[in-house]
């Protein structure tokens, strides 16, 4: 008889799995990107969050914390881009000829570190929000508290 209310304890109540799963939506969809989606990364995870963060609490933490993390990292993309311009630039105004080799190899690397460290930490939300449980993402800048 213990043992039954000990498990009753321990399964997510109806709610909670509801919550659960929308909180792992507003970290996947923002993987909408990869698709074709323009701005998809922030905007599946911000309409989720708009329509469900009232009834579900644990949307509303993923739902920032996801929003938070997309406008972060869409912000840190277009800084590296415009100083990977930058530096293209200066490089060929100041050599004054071709630009060098190595800057131009650099522009992949940029990019599948950032594509690679975006997927990694997006599912690891998406997995900490189906277990229930919080997750804060790292070097995320927080536009919603």
């Amino acid at each position: 008889m213990e043992q039954e209310a000990e498990q009753a304890q321990n399964q997510p109540r109806e709610g909670d799995k509801t919550g659960r799963t929308w909180g792992t939506f507003c970290h996947l969809g923002a993987l909408s990107l990869y698709i074709g989606v323009p701005f998809g990364n922030i905007l599946v995870p911000l309409v989720i969050w708009l329509l469900k963060k009232d009834e579900l609490p644990l949307v509303n933490e993923h739902g920032k914390q996801s929003l938070n993390f997309q406008l972060s990292f869409t912000i840190y993309v277009i800084l590296a881009v415009f100083a990977y311009f930058i530096l293209l630039m200066t490089a060929f105004l100041v050599a004054g000829g071709p630009t060098p080799r190595a800057l131009l190899i650099i522009i992949p690397f940029l990019f599948a570190f950032f594509i690679v460290s975006h997927l990694v930490l997006t599912i690891a939300a998406a997995i900490k929000a189906g277990e229930g449980t919080a997750y804060r993402y790292p070097l995320s800048i927080r536009f919603f508290k």
